[in-house]
This record gives C-alpha cells, sequence and structure tokens, in this order.
C-alpha cells in the first residue's frame, strides 16, 4: 500500500499548475522576490506569536496561575502514545 504526501489536500500536479500561473502572472524575475516576502511574513507572525505566549506565560505566572498542565498532558499523551506503540509492535510482529 503507497500513500501520498498531499499537502492540504492538492495534488502534485493541481500545485504544479498553480506554480506555472503564478510565473506567468509575475515573471520568473520576481518570484524570488514573492517568495522573500512570504518569508519574512510568515517570520514576523511567527515571532509575533511567541512573543504572545511569552506574554502570557509571564501574566499567568505573576497572578499564581499553575501553567505546569501542559506539561503534564504532554507526558500522559507521550504516555499513551507508547503504549499504542507497544500495542502496535506486537501486532505487528504477529502477522
Amino acid at each position: 500500500m503507497i500513500q501520498h504526501a498531499t499537502f492540504l489536500f492538492i495534488s502534485g500536479a493541481e500545485i504544479a499548475f498553480i506554480l506555472f500561473i503564478v510565473i506567468m502572472v509575475f515573471g520568473a524575475d520576481k518570484l524570488p522576490e514573492i517568495a522573500r516576502g512570504l518569508g519574512k511574513g510568515m517570520r514576523t507572525l511567527k515571532d509575533a506569536t511567541n512573543d504572545i505566549k511569552h506574554e502570557i506565560t509571564k501574566s499567568a505566572e505573576s497572578n499564581g496561575i499553575d501553567t505546569s498542565i501542559v506539561s503534564d498532558v504532554k507526558k500522559e499523551l507521550d504516555s499513551v502514545k507508547d503504549d499504542i506503540g507497544e500495542f502496535t509492535g506486537s501486532v505487528k510482529r504477529k502477522m
């Protein structure tokens, strides 16, 4: 069984067609500039998100709110993932 990775349920042919249209509309010489602008925008968004997370965490800690729940949930999820891995490992070996 072969699985193909899709990005937002878009196939490779559709991505190629979209890139072809973008090159036709903007031209090949503008494409790096557009990609650079998108990269800067994404980096700015990521930095803003990290700043907001930091401010929320700092505010919660200064008001005495317990922020360790995230680590507790992560530990529980890792435990469940390990249990599932052990179960599927034994099933795979028997097949």
